[in-house]
């Protein structure tokens, strides 16, 4: 229940250009500030229990569907980014690690999982997803402990779609024959799949439940920031009762990963990641028969016409780069706004990231939480710096930001030109770069002008003028008036250094299978 007591005005600070740079916060003087809004409500803490989770100490490796110690019998920690607490010690996979898995994954394809009928197939991917259900609200709070996200977020949007992937894949299990008419499709091996920290179980989904479905087996590599809740979903393969070795998870850094790419009897490699990791990537596989698919950094535009709904535009920019602190390759981190409606605009989102409340993550009217690893915010404040040196002005929320943990404020930059680095470069945290444009070719061509494409969006009212712009920007997913929805039966993936191939929907088989005359 929200509590009526009114906190101090949030302060918003616009710095010049001439401002000091430093990897710390810059505030001025109250004296200084030039902007100020009115009170905003303050709400009585409502945090998500969590008491009852059952974090293990240490966590093992999961080969050959049991929990085993690494060879190396090293360990590294896994630290909670909003209070920077040790949450557990996750087993370091080395190449040895790697070779047991890739070996266990292989026996299981050879006398169980490629040997299954489809629908059987699609049993234990229905077995996984009603279990993911029943477990949702743990796997949300280990994601927020793990990651830093709100709970909001794992709670409303992560753990929901990763239930509904494995379900959707398991519709298609026995149905292979109909996804590619007039073609044969055959599993391809032992997949290995490398995901991210920023959605570590969904990550996890979009790749298990393609290739489980196609009757691959696999071994997965998450990222060292988020290792647990992949290690809890092993838990729910072996509830399910899924055969030994059909999935197996190795955890551990750029090494392990390094190994699993390498691997000669590995069949196919997917990876989520930077762009920079996933053109090592190519350069390792060419040359060999390994099936490649790649999603990588991105530097969405979201387009502003002067015809749009602003309320509902500057909500979506809300919900695109800030409620998920920037952690998504799609943020939506360029606006490019109709010089018309661009004094709305910034009035309209300067008064909004003033109403956002940043802290504790498990509290459920928390809006920004933590940031993943100091590295993250590191690059974060480097970016930054690079902005103010370079002319842009910066306006960020004055809200207090907890003593300990990894947090960045809600920000955004204005006289940002196509040349600043903040407008090129993933910046993967609360920021966002603005700029305006007066046509719509100028619009495309200035959304157009990176050297990714993953995703972007349009604000209009007029359905024609959508589907002119959408038809000439170079982005694998465009928005209309929303931002940021997923579904799994739409494929998502990106074009130029955003990477290739697609996850999720029919186009989601593809990566998986091979094709042949029937």
């Amino acid at each position: 229940m929200a509590s009526k007591k009114l906190s101090r005005a949030t302060k918003l600070v616009v710095l010049p250009r001439t401002a000091p740079v430093a990897h710390e916060r810059v505030v001025l003087p109250v004296s200084e500030r030039r902007l100020s809004f009115g009170d905003k409500w303050s709400y009585a803490p409502a945090p998500e229990a969590h008491n009852y989770i059952q974090l293990k100490p240490r966590y093992q490796l999961f080969i050959g569907g049991k929990f085993v110690a690494p060879r190396s019998g090293k360990y590294f920690d896994s630290i909670n980014p909003a209070t920077e607490e040790k949450l557990a010690e996750i087993a370091e996979a080395d190449a040895r690690d790697v070779d047991l898995a890739v070996k266990s994954a292989r026996r299981a394809y050879k006398n169980v999982w490629s040997k299954m009928a489809g629908r059987e197939r699609g049993k234990f991917l229905y077995r996984i997803a009603r279990i993911i259900q029943e477990k949702s609200r743990e796997l949300a709070v280990l994601e927020t402990m793990d990651g830093g996200k709100t709970i909001k977020e794992s709670r409303d949007i992560d753990l929901p779609l990763v239930a509904a992937h494995f379900f959707y894949y398991a519709g298609w299990a026995d149905k292979l024959e109909y996804a590619f008419p007039g073609r044969a499709a055959q599993p391809l091996g032992v997949a290995g799949q490398i995901i991210p920290w920023n959605f570590p179980l969904l990550m996890a989904a979009w790749k298990l439940a393609p290739a489980l479905a196609c009757g691959n087996t696999c071994v997965l590599k998450p990222a060292e920031t988020t290792s647990i809740t992949a290690m809890h979903l092993a838990e729910i393969f072996q509830e399910a009762g899924l055969p030994d070795g059909v999935v197996n998870i190795v955890t551990g850094a750029g090494e392990t990963g390094k190994a699993l790419v390498d691997h000669s009897d590995v069949n196919k490699i997917a990876f989520t990641g930077s762009t920079s990791v996933g053109k090592l990537l190519t350069q390792a596989v060419a040359g060999t028969k390994k099936k490649l698919t790649l999603e990588l950094g991105g530097k969405a535009a979201n387009i502003i016409f002067e015809d749009a709904a602003i309320d509902q535009a500057v909500e979506g920019i809300i919900s695109g780069i800030y409620f998920n602190q920037g952690h998504v390759c799609c943020a939506g981190s360029r606006l490019l706004v109709q010089e018309g409606v661009f004094p709305a605009v910034i009035r309209k989102l300067r008064d909004r990231i003033a109403t956002l409340r940043i802290g504790n993550p498990l509290d459920k009217n928390t809006d920004i939480g933590a940031i993943n690893s100091r590295m993250q915010l590191d690059k974060i404040c480097e970016l930054v710096d690079s902005g103010l040196k370079q002319g842009a002005e910066l306006v960020q929320s004055n809200a207090k930001l907890p003593a300990k943990g990894y947090w960045y404020p809600p920000s955004f930059f204005t006289g940002v030109t196509a040349s600043h680095r903040i407008a090129q470069e993933e910046i993967f945290g609360p920021v966002l770069s603005v700029m305006t444009f007066r046509t719509p070719e100028e619009a495309i061509e200035r959304a157009n002008n990176t050297p990714y494409g993953l995703s972007a969006g349009i604000w209009t009212d007029k359905g024609s003028k959508i589907f002119k712009i959408i038809s000439k920007l170079r982005a694998g997913v465009v928005w209309a008036n929303t931002y940021n929805k997923f579904d799994p039966t739409s494929p998502f993936g990106g074009y130029k250094e955003s990477g290739f191939g697609r996850e999720g929907g029919r186009h989601g088989l593809l990566p998986y299978v091979t094709l042949t005359a029937p």
